[in-house]
């Protein structure tokens, strides 16, 4: 009995502890704010830590822990407290380029976050998965229940419309 509880924890620390993450940037891009995806995060690895002796049977842990995410933001988005959803975007720079582009890129970041979070919620959720976490259409069919159809016409549309955006900004000016 030790023995087995032993490799349970230890198999939560190799497989789930490293996706978290993974879970908090999911959580994020789905909740209103940094705290929400926090307490989200926590929420889900307690859950799967009780789950612990029962992971080893899942097949895809990272598929399974991303649908708990996906059902407890879409748990806390539907509850009477939240109502409004928000998008911080993480800066990616490269440390050698000028100040002037590194701005220039915070900028565009920005921009695309601010048209991500206009997306309706499901292809918010599916070019989060795909574009950011780097997800296969395969397990974001699992982790959000769609079928192939629907997760690549989602996609394509929320690409669609943030090309759009950008393509405006680019020609207009506005921001």
């Amino acid at each position: 009995m030790k023995q087995h509880k032993r490799m349970a924890s230890e198999f939560y620390s190799t497989e789930i502890l490293p996706l978290q993450d993974k879970i908090f940037r999911f959580s994020r891009r789905l909740l209103s704010s940094e705290t929400a995806a926090k307490d989200a995060t926590q929420d889900v690895l307690l859950k799967l830590w009780k789950l612990r002796d029962q992971l080893n049977e899942v097949k895809n842990i990272e598929a399974y822990a991303m649908t708990m995410t996906k059902n407890k933001c879409y748990d806390v988005i539907k509850s009477k407290h939240h109502k409004t959803l928000e998008l911080v975007h993480s800066n990616y720079t490269n440390e050698s380029s000028s100040l002037s582009s590194q701005i220039e890129a915070r900028d565009e970041v920005s921009l695309v976050a601010k048209f991500i979070e206009a997306l309706p919620e499901q292809q918010r959720a599916v070019i989060q998965l795909r574009d950011i976490e780097q997800f296969s259409n395969k397990e974001i069919e699992d982790i959000l229940g769609m079928n192939s159809t629907s997760v690549r016409v989602a996609l394509s549309r929320a690409r669609k419309k943030i090309m759009s955006e950008l393509k405006k900004t680019a020609d207009y000016g506005i921001r």
